[in-house]
């Protein structure tokens, strides 16, 4: 007898045609990533919450943008420069009837993300939930390719980052605020052609655990998600797919369930380490990954 596949139970969409320049833009996309946006139904687990989401315009910032607005939350939606991508999340964010607010700028920049905090608060009054989401990543097939200036800008766009805004963030939070950050499996398993990334992101899980310490005594709880092979804007699937098919094809291969995750998949893992749900759970890393790490 004929047995059904477990894996179609989660089916492999097209995956989108993409090989963009950073930091690459979702309308370029065909067909676009899923972000939740016909999907994703909100229970009120965040309601009447206040979020400042980095890398909010595209991938997986702006999955939890639209989630975070149908569970309730109103958003700051922090970006570099893709207006166009972020007013579309923006909208979505106004179509469950939440408040979006937009504000590009480099977040490498330490006064800049004070100000990104400054103006979280002028808006909504408060802010309940920081999501640390915005990255730097580029390919380099050797140590020689990679500039003293790449390595800096990888550091200060993916952990400096996190420092300066956890540091404003937390003086507003009330007890029961939430710091989410997102890692990568590359923490636990670097793949070498992305050395400056793949350190930034163990960085990023080990502060993450040591801020979580410091932070208990406020009643403020910080975790990270660690995405595995996801698809988003600017990334390098198409370009992995066409210049090295057998590599793209073994990393398929290395997810028990054969295909990438969606945006909206990482989403759902941050909703919970935002929400109540879990108000025992800090310091902690999950993986969002398909089984990839196995």
């Amino acid at each position: 007898m004929d047995t059904e596949d477990p894996r179609n139970a989660h089916p492999q969409p097209p995956q989108p045609r993409q090989q963009q320049e950073p930091p690459g833009t979702t309308r370029k996309l065909d067909p676009p990533p899923d972000h939740g946006e016909q999907s994703y139904k909100g229970s009120g687990k965040l309601q009447g919450r206040a979020a400042l989401i980095t890398g909010g315009d595209s991938g997986i910032g702006r999955a939890v943008a639209i989630a975070f607005a149908r569970e309730g939350a109103d958003v700051l939606i922090s970006y570099l420069c893709e207006d166009e991508d972020a007013r579309e999340t923006a909208r979505w964010v106004e179509q469950a009837g939440r408040r979006a607010v937009l504000m590009p700028g480099d977040i490498s920049d330490p006064a800049h993300c004070r100000v990104l905090v400054e103006r979280a608060v002028r808006e909504f009054g408060t802010l309940d939930v920081l999501v640390n989401n915005a990255a730097h990543q580029m390919t380099f097939k050797s140590l020689d390719e990679i500039s003293d200036e790449e390595w800096d800008k990888t550091f200060r766009t993916n952990i400096y980052s996190m420092f300066y805004l956890s540091k404003a963030a937390a003086k507003h939070m009330k007890p029961g605020g939430a710091i989410v950050n997102t890692t990568s499996i590359n923490a636990k398993s670097p793949n070498p052609t992305l050395l400056a990334y793949a350190t930034t992101k163990g960085a990023i899980a080990n502060f993450t655990a040591g801020l979580a310490q410091l932070l208990a005594k406020q009643g403020i709880r910080v975790n990270c998600v660690a995405p595995g092979s996801i698809e988003f804007p600017g990334g390098s699937w198409e370009k992995r797919k066409s210049d090295a098919p057998n590599l793209y094809n073994a990393i398929l291969r290395s997810i028990p369930f054969g295909r990438l995750g969606h945006p909206e998949e990482v989403a759902n893992v941050v909703i919970f380490l935002a929400s109540p749900l879990a108000n025992w759970v800090t310091g902690q890393t999950i993986s969002v990954d398909g089984g990839q790490l196995l």
